[in-house]
Formats: C-alpha cells, structure tokens, sequence
C-alpha cells in the first residue's frame, strides 16, 4: 500500500509542470532560500512544481555540501555553467552585492527569470542597468524580482493592506529602526560584509534597505528626499582566517585591514506626499539581535510592527472615543491574514524562515501567470537611489539631498 501511495504522490508531481531553480550561493541567504525552494511547493497549492536544479558556488567542497545537505540535484563551480544549464529556467542569486548586476544581467540575457537579493546592487549605475535588463526581459515573457523578505511578513502584508484601505488616513510620519549587535566587538574579523568594493556600504545597504523597502512599502509612496549622518566606529579590524558567510568569523592574528563601510547610518527624509520619516540602521547597538521597528502615524490611527515579535501587529484607531481607544494587540495567524491559508491553525505562529517561502510562492505564481512580481527590479533601484542620496548627503554633513525620480 505505501508503495502504491508513494506511486500516486510521484504521478501527481510528474503531472505538474516542472520549474528548475539554479542558486547561486550557499552561505546565509543560500541556505534560507534553499528551504524557501525546498518546503514552498508542500505547502502552497502552486501551477508549476519548483526542483531543486543546481546550486553554484567558487569552492567545490563547499558547494557539493551545500547541494547534498539543502537537497540540490547538482553542484557547479562556474556560475555561467549555471546559467547555461537547460534544467534551469529560474536563477536565484545569493551572492555579495558585487557580483549581483553580472550574474543577474547574464541569466536575463540568458532567457531566465531572476530573484535578486537585496540590496539590489552596489551603485546606482549597475542597479540602472539591472533594471534595464529586467525591462528587456520582461518583453519576452520573464520576470525578475528583488529578494526584500520582510514584505512577506503576513503582519507587514496585513499592515500595507490596512493602509491600503484607508484606516490611517493620510499618512504624517514614518519611524523606522534597525538594530544589531554582531560588530560591537572591535575584534570582530573583517569579513566581505566590512568591505565596500563586495558590500557596496554598512549598515546602511545591509539593514537600512530592508528598512527604506518596507517603510515606501506600507506607506505606499517613495522618499524623496533626505538628511543623514554616518558612521564608522571601528576602523581597522582583525584579518580573517579561512571563509565566512560575513556574519561570522574567526580572526587570523594580529594583523588588521581597514573597515571601508558605515556602521551606523542615521537619516531623516520626506515622502512624495510631505509626510516625514526617520531611519536609524546600526550593526553596533549591543543587546539588540535583530530589532526592525516601525511605526506608521496617520490622521485616522497608527500601526507599529516589531520583528522580534512578528506574528503581531499593533494598530490604534484614532477614530475611536478617547475612553476607549487604544493601541490593540493583532495576532496575525488567522486564515484570511495574508499568506495564513496555507499553514497552521489561528494562535500557531510563523518564523523568519517562512517570509522565504512566501517570497518563492509569490514569484512562482508571477511566473506561471505572467505577472510582474513586486519589488521590481525598478523598485530595487528606486531603494538604491535613496541609498545613494544617504550617502552624498552625509558626505555633505547631513544636507537635504534630493532622491532622483
């Protein structure tokens, strides 16, 4: 009996059309979208079945580890050959920012779809010509998104859904924070992440572009402008020993390199409709693991979000009579909450992991229908543009700096 079930699983699958992904990576964010490509199929009902094609990698050990511990059919060493595989139709780039605009531009030219982790690239000018690219591609059929997770969040979802439908009113002020503490340790090593010719920035392009992305993402409108300071606290760091995934490391002695990027960025800015927004990203709060705030304040009520306690949503109906009215706690689990018909009953809880998962079905379903995907590879470079604007302003100690439209 279990054989003839087992026979009857295998014809449903064979049944579905097949969309081979080709990962690129295999650190942090390769392991996270592994299980994203991984669980994303058994959990929603989708038109196409993702499979686990091939993954890429520069080191050959490392790389066919990774391939048999995320359940990769295949291991490549060249991210070309990868691309160039005929059982890969979608390709998703892990990789540091540097190398983000070639591969992504490659597999597009190549007649691929693409995900693009975020930040989307390194400069405006290589995010430009990604999202030319994308445009291009986009002629032809294919899709390309970029990899900003935490939209996929079902209480961020939820809130951009409340804002969507008018329950704030017009939209006055953004609040956004961003704190962690890996690099409080001045002997910390300096990984790929300190670097700025492989991160592009700090703090900044690590945390402050989630925070830009989810910030224009609830209020539904862009920056346009920006006042900001950086800062770099820690200038020199010990030299790494061996390979990192950038969030750790171990040192290699006592010689040390200077640390090229921010470690905290602090920036007030405007929104296209004048409502005003304040940002604080730092890898340097001590006590803080993985701290995203954001509250949202509106003529009609506010909405404040905490990522550390992410299956809830606080709103206040401002509309409400003063004796009563409050901020009221959401536990985002119910059914009709984004993303929730797929998963638990009401009252059991989602994690980080699953805003992966989400991220691939949403794309998934974009393939199949031939839908654009949000974010865009546009959206990625409106973020980097605002990134961009950050850093010409603080360079100018902290003078109002447009963001292009």
């Amino acid at each position: 009996m279990a054989g003839t079930a087992d026979n009857e699983t295998r014809d449903a699958e064979a049944a579905v059309p097949a969309l081979g992904i080709g990962m690129v990576g295999y650190a942090f964010m390769g392991a996270a979208h592994s299980q994203a490509w991984r669980t994303v199929g058994r959990v929603f009902d989708l038109p196409v079945r993702p499979v686990l094609a091939a993954i890429g990698g520069r080191d050959a050990a490392a790389v066919r580890a990774a391939a048999a511990q995320h359940g990769w059919a295949a291991a490549e060493t060249d991210w070309r050959a990868l691309i160039a595989r005929d059982d890969v139709q979608l390709v998703d780039v892990c990789t540091p920012g540097d190398s983000h605009a070639e591969i992504a531009i490659a597999a597009l030219e190549a007649g691929k779809h693409v995900l693009c982790e975020k930040p989307l690239a390194n400069s405006v000018a290589e995010a430009e010509a990604m999202a030319v690219a994308a445009d291009l591609a986009a002629a032809r059929g294919q899709v390309a998104m970029v990899g900003f997770n935490y939209r996929r969040l079902p209480a961020a979802a939820y809130a951009r859904r409340l804002v969507a439908e008018g329950r704030l009113g017009t939209i006055r002020h953004v609040r956004v924070t961003y704190l962690q503490d890996w690099l409080v340790d001045p002997d910390f090593p300096l990984t790929w992440r300190l670097k700025r010719e492989y991160a592009g920035s700090g703090a900044l392009g690590d945390l402050g572009a989630h925070a830009v992305d989810l910030a224009q993402y609830l209020a539904g409108e862009p920056l346009v402008g920006v006042s900001a300071l950086t800062e770099t606290f820690v200038r020199e760091r010990p030299l790494l020993a061996g390979v990192s995934s950038g969030l750790s490391g171990s040192a290699g002695g006592a010689e040390r390199g200077p640390v090229t990027v921010d470690d905290a960025a602090l920036f007030t800015g405007r929104l296209a409709s004048g409502a005003l927004a304040n940002f604080e990203a730092t890898r340097m709060a001590s006590g803080r693991k993985n701290a995203l705030r954001l509250e949202i304040n509106g003529e009609h009520g506010s909405l404040a979000f905490d990522l550390e306690r992410l299956n809830e949503l606080f709103f206040h109906d401002h509309t409400e009579p003063a004796s009563t009215a409050g901020f009221r706690r959401i536990l985002v689990t119910e059914p009709d909450h984004p993303y929730l018909e797929a998963w638990w009953p009401p009252g059991h809880a989602l994690g980080y992991e699953h805003t992966f998962t989400h991220q691939a079905r949403d794309l998934v379903l974009a393939v199949a229908e031939g839908t654009t995907p949000a974010p865009t590879f546009a959206d990625g470079l409106q973020v980097q543009r605002v990134l961009a604007a950050v850093e010409e302003s603080a360079e100018k100690n902290a003078v109002y700096t447009p963001v292009p439209a």
